[in-house]
């Protein structure tokens, strides 16, 4: 088939026909979802196995008490690029408890245990993608003299197919967030996909969403 001009296109009354292709053409591109950044482990990934990994970061399996602190949910969904959900992605958390203190050996913060608190689980996303834990609100903690890190978590996905996402999820409308190192040198397109949104309440918890996107390899 020849190539037809402009002229040859108004003639037939094509040109809006071809101006609608490339319309659709950008709205897909717009539907393609940019991967979530990745962020560095940290140094307190957990190095002493535990036997309770499970959704309830509030409670130790085994032990009477409770975790001291703020109470609240995290959910969200695990998806690709395209938006299909990943279904039985393996969704790694650790986090610091209440007073910002891991539950790792080498955590040097002097602020106290919490031996009621799980700080670590290993869950997986369900065949929609979603995924849901609960967890105490982590405290920030001095990671240098003049660097005070704000509450997050970490998060490591893995998944057959996709390339291991290791992140971090930070918490909205937080005043450290802005001097955070590792924060504030992310864009601010960056910074919104590593950011939870406040939404709503479940069983009088605060609810906070953060979804995942993951790259195929």
């Amino acid at each position: 088939m020849k190539k037809l001009s402009r002229r040859n296109l108004m003639k037939f009354g094509m040109v809006g026909t071809v101006a609608g292709l490339f319309k659709v053409t950008e709205s897909w591109s717009a539907m393609i979802a940019a991967p979530t950044p990745k962020e560095v482990e940290g140094p307190f990934y957990p190095v002493v196995d535990q036997a309770d990994k499970d959704a309830d970061l509030t409670q130790v399996s085994g032990r009477t008490g409770h975790a001291k602190g703020q109470y609240i949910v995290i959910r969200g969904s695990v998806k690709d690029i395209s938006g299909q959900p990943v279904e039985n992605a393996s969704i790694d958390v650790w986090q610091a408890n209440a007073a910002g203190r891991y539950n790792h050996p080498r955590d040097p913060n002097p602020a106290p245990q919490d031996p009621f608190f799980q700080g670590w689980a290993i869950i997986r996303s369900d065949t929609n993608g979603l995924y849901r834990f609960r967890t105490v609100k982590p405290g920030a903690y001095p990671a240098a003299k003049s660097w005070t890190r704000p509450p997050h978590i970490h998060f490591k996905i893995s998944k057959k197919g996709f390339s291991e996402l290791i992140t971090q999820m930070y918490f909205p409308n937080e005043p450290l967030n802005v001097s955070d190192l590792l924060y504030s040198n992310k864009t601010e397109a960056e910074q919104r996909l590593m950011t939870a949104r406040q939404t709503g309440e479940h069983e009088g918890l605060l609810v906070y969403t953060y979804d995942i996107v993951l790259s195929k390899h």
